[in-house]
């Protein structure tokens, strides 16, 4: 089944335009997820908004949001006049530069999706800009608004299609300081440094998703066909915390090679009775 486009509008480069479909590129639908149920019944339980003080349900008809000023204070924001501060959409990805994909951070990376021609009429234009791209090996920056917010895509090409990553916002980028500032600044030459270079050149290797391990999804399924089968349901073996050992016998070792030996003492010469 060919996958439904989320979002349609048109793809704008200076005067170039062509029609583009927005599709989800990743998703969590195949993970292990589970119901509330009432243990007794076995019935799903429903959630429902009741008020803090009386603990009385609240009818959706009587539910409005508010954004808090102050413990307790609230400003009351109707449906229509939050309706009438969301912008606009025209339908319009438009480019505004054209970059070097590594002068992005990834931690402004929010969600991937996939962006193709949404016609045929469309498919020239849209082949010119991705086969433009791949020349200049550039990514594109390109804002629209996107499921009510304006929002900034970085767009690059792969393969016959276009890949676009949401960005996030900078005011929801932490500073990287604060999780960093507490880190000394080490010197860090000689062997260790040459045992660490050591390890990481052995342990080389390439991107490869298609073994990334989800040991957890596979344990509950485990878990879950155990349970429809039947079967005794044996608790998981934690392993022992390992010793704390030297930090070089501990790169040595992960190289592959031994401490250099001790020197033998010299001996101390006897002296003579008198």
């Amino acid at each position: 089944m060919a996958p439904r486009a989320i979002w349609k509008g048109h793809l704008k480069v200076g005067e170039l335009a062509c029609g583009i479909a927005l599709y989800s590129a990743a998703t969590t639908s195949e993970r292990i997820s589970f119901h509330i149920l009432n243990r007794k019944t076995g019935n799903r339980v429903k959630r429902e908004y009741v008020d803090s003080d009386t603990g009385k349900p609240v009818d959706s008809a009587d539910q409005v949001k508010g954004y808090e000023t102050s413990k307790g204070g609230y400003v009351l924001l109707d449906p229509e006049e939050i309706a009438a501060a969301t912008p606009q959409s025209d339908k319009m990805l438009s480019v505004e530069h054209f970059i070097a994909c590594p002068d992005v951070d990834t931690v402004y990376f929010d969600k991937p999706y996939y962006l193709a021609p949404s016609d045929d009429a469309s498919q020239e234009v849209f082949g010119l800009i991705r086969e433009g791209m791949k020349a200049k090996g550039v990514a594109a920056l390109a804002t629209a608004v996107l499921f009510r917010r304006v929002r900034t895509l970085l767009i690059h090409a792969q393969g016959r299609g276009l890949v676009a990553d949401t960005l996030n916002f900078d005011y929801e980028v932490r500073a990287a300081e604060k999780a960093f500032n507490r880190i000394p600044e080490l010197a860090i030459k000689g062997e260790m440094l040459d045992l660490a270079k050591h390890i990481i050149s052995t342990k080389s290797g390439s991107f490869d998703p298609a073994g990334f391990d989800d040991r957890y999804d596979a344990a509950l399924a485990k878990l879950v066909k155990a349970k429809l089968e039947g079967k005794t349901i044996e608790k998981p073996k934690r392993e022992a915390k390992g010793k704390v050992i030297d930090l070089m016998e501990a790169l040595r070792e992960s190289a592959g090679k031994k401490a250099p030996a001790a020197k033998p003492k010299a001996e101390t010469p006897k002296r003579k009775a008198s």
